[in-house]
């Protein structure tokens, strides 16, 4: 088979990029089509890999602020030219689905959500921190357009994969098409050996890593804790990031972005995970059962299928710092066993994910040759 990859942009890392760096591993020899490409914010992994970029990439600040592009974005994958290629494996999470192929490419869309601020959270984001008057004025009208090409840029897609029986239910809604889930990468290995230099339950914080933007709920965890005066550490940087230390008591300690070797250590020797958002997937509550730590996590999204209540974990509703802060205020570390924490995070692996992903490419290839030798 001969390859491609689409994803929207490499500008930052989060788990969409992990996934593209997997599918690289699965198909080393395949390209990498996406919007722009910043290699100063992605892994290094990225950086002799042949990435193929849209004209975006030479707009003003198109490197920075691309999202600032996405009017712009559904005729840019548009103008990727695939068709010398067998299989198109996008990873989609806005507008990569969206490409053109041929009646001989088999495209397969790896789909982390449809696309959220068009569909579910469209209210949250428009009425959230940060939207003044031109943004409420211009983006209803924006979106009424993305989102009919979202929907009809759907069918385009031969093969659905959702990370998630969460975004699997939200595909069948918005795009009235079926998908299989196969859950995302988690690199389980690297956080199951904890240093032995740091003992299970050494740590009194509770911890976060997340992206400090507003749909991630971390107001929520801030005021809780404020009020509890118990110390929380966040990791993590983002436009709330201000916000969120004006709000905060002395207890909670906002350390900004850290290595992996630190967050690991930082997993390691928490009380607790705290996740208070409603994630389609949510690696970092898995990362941290890797860790052999329990999550306290919004009883919601793809939490529901990654924490088991009373072994890995427990839930709170409804989602208020009131609610969030009851459950802490319960909690007891003892209560739970972390190899029996870490043996549950141990299918998530990353190993299983690239065998799953591989035998359904590849599954899926036999059966559309098939079908054309049959000329159906």
């Amino acid at each position: 088979m001969k390859v491609a990859i689409v994803h929207e942009w490499l500008a930052n890392m989060g788990g969409s990029e992990k996934v593209v760096l997997a599918f690289k591993e699965i198909f080393p020899d395949a390209p990498i089509y996406t919007t722009v490409y910043n290699p100063d914010r992605v892994d290094p992994a990225f950086h002799n890999m042949d990435i193929r970029t849209s004209f975006i990439q030479r707009l003003p600040r198109g490197r920075t602020a691309y999202q600032s592009y996405l009017p712009l974005m559904p005729t840019a994958v548009e103008q990727f030219d695939l068709s010398s290629y067998d299989v198109v494996l996008s990873s989609s999470h806005a507008v990569a689905k969206g490409v053109l192929t041929g009646t001989n490419t088999l495209h397969i869309t790896y789909c982390h959500t449809p696309m959220r601020y068009a569909w579910d959270f469209y209210h949250e984001y428009l009425d959230g921190p940060g939207a003044g008057r031109v943004k409420r004025l211009l983006i209803p009208w924006l979106m009424n357009y993305i989102r009919m090409w979202d929907r009809l840029s759907a069918d385009r897609v031969d093969y659905f994969i959702a990370n998630s029986g969460y975004v699997a239910r939200r595909i069948k809604k918005h795009y009235r098409r079926e998908s299989e889930v196969i859950y995302p990468p988690v690199d389980t290995a690297f956080f199951a050996a904890p240093d032995p230099a740091v003992p299970v339950n050494a740590g009194d914080y509770y911890f976060i890593v997340s992206r400090l933007i507003p749909y991630k709920r971390i107001d929520l965890a801030v005021e809780a804790f404020t009020g509890l005066g118990l110390p929380l550490k966040v990791a993590g940087d983002g436009p709330e990031r201000r916000r969120l230390e004006e709000m905060a008591g002395p207890n909670v300690e906002f350390l900004g972005r850290v290595s992996d070797a630190e967050m690991k250590k930082l997993y390691t020797g928490c009380k607790a995970f705290i996740f208070p958002g409603e994630e389609d997937f949510g690696i970092t509550p898995v990362e941290a059962q890797a860790a052999g730590r329990p999550v306290i996590a919004y009883g919601a999204g793809g939490a529901l299928e990654t924490v088991l209540p009373g072994v890995t974990g427990e839930f709170f509703q409804p989602r208020t710092a009131e609610a969030l802060a009851g459950v802490v205020s319960r909690f007891d570390p003892d209560e739970y066993r972390p190899e029996v924490i870490r043996r549950h995070a141990a299918g998530f692996d990353r190993e299983l994910f690239k065998q799953r992903i591989q035998e359904f490419v590849e599954e899926r290839y036999r059966e559309f040759q098939e079908i054309g030798r049959q000329g159906l």
